[in-house]
């Protein structure tokens, strides 16, 4: 099994300023991961820092999993809508650059006004013309199931059968079907033919005065990010899925609990990623 870490898992330790890009690309090294997952929300300067980050990567003697980055095409204003898609032809291009063909993309976010049908038709048009470009490059796509418009599975095979795109496919991420009210088991038997990528989250309840990162699921519990192993998604039961389904693919750490990331969150939810997937 390929896994990778994302640095979104260490997301707290960058806005603490304990952590750039090359720190974790040191760090993820450190953790003996075989892969990286970079996003677009922590470059400063992503045409300077390109070429640094790549060398680190090839010295560190990683491999980029996938570039991940954060389109939101639920936008009233058609000018918006185009420059989320030319961000997300920009994030094309960092991903060959990086010498990956995947790129992690979002479906966009529920805004005050705009109806069911109206954020889809958008979706729709912006996947439908980023995937055009992605294939045209040689990139693949990986839609991540994630919020009110891609947050269940049915939701997210509509989306792509409608695109009807070889370079759409899905980044299965294991912990975004509990809000939406959805076993993940279940939303891995209906989507693992499609799967790219993997994220590999655990969610769990939160208890009163949580530190971390709280929101509300679909029944009103509220939920939290937590260790590989310690939360309510049946892990074992996805792997068994996709191991049906016969994914070769990469399975990216994406820790999200109040633990501090450095020292316990994410090498905790390493060792329990590896019992895993051995």
């Amino acid at each position: 099994m390929k896994l990778s870490l994302s640095m979104y898992s260490c997301l707290r330790a960058v806005q603490a300023g304990q952590l750039d890009l090359m720190a974790f690309v040191d760090y993820a090294a450190a953790q003996g991961v075989g892969g990286v997952e970079l996003l677009d929300i922590f470059w400063q300067d992503a045409e300077r820092e390109l070429p640094q980050v790549k060398r680190r990567i090839a010295e560190a003697g990683l491999e980029v999993a996938v570039y991940s980055i954060s389109n939101d095409f639920i936008q009233p204003d058609v000018k918006t809508r185009a420059a989320e898609l030319a961000e997300l032809r920009v994030g094309v291009d960092i991903a060959r650059e990086l010498g990956v063909d995947l790129l992690r993309v979002f479906s966009g976010s529920a805004r005050e006004g705009v109806s069911q049908s109206e954020g889809e038709s958008w979706i729709l048009e912006g996947l439908s013309a980023g995937a055009a470009y992605a294939e045209s490059r040689g990139v693949t796509l990986a839609l991540e199931n994630h919020g009110r418009f891609a947050g269940r599975s049915d939701q997210v095979r509509a989306i792509i059968e409608q695109v009807g795109s070889p370079a759409l496919r899905v980044n299965f991420d294991t912990g975004n079907f509990v809000p939406v009210g959805q076993d993940p088991v279940a939303a891995a038997r209906e989507l693992a033919d499609m799967v790219a990528l993997v994220h590999l989250k655990d969610i769990r309840l939160a208890g009163a005065d949580e530190p971390g990162h709280v929101f509300a699921g679909a029944d009103g519990r509220m939920l939290t990010g937590a260790i590989i192993g310690e939360g309510v998604v049946d892990l074992p039961g996805v792997r068994a899925v996709m191991d049906a389904a016969g994914y070769a693919g990469w399975w990216s750490l994406e820790f999200e609990g109040a633990e501090e990331p450095l020292q316990i969150g994410v090498p905790q939810s390493l060792a329990a990623a590896r019992a895993l997937l051995r």
